[in-house]
């Protein structure tokens, strides 16, 4: 399976705002099992992105 086009949206205005505020992205991944994109920025911050494109950070 591959992300869909909502997902892949998502992730380019994620990755730009965390560019944007100097943060290093140490992991982007996608689980197939969910069928979410998960980013880890720092150590502490977690966000996915769900099929739709609706975006949760923890």
């Amino acid at each position: 399976m591959q992300p869909t086009l909502e997902q892949l949206r998502s992730l380019y205005g994620v990755c730009e705002l965390i560019g944007d505020l100097l943060q290093p992205i140490n992991l982007v991944r996608y689980d197939e099992r969910v069928k979410r994109i998960v980013i880890l920025v720092e150590e502490d911050i977690e966000i996915e992105i769900f099929p739709n494109g609706e975006v949760l950070i923890r």
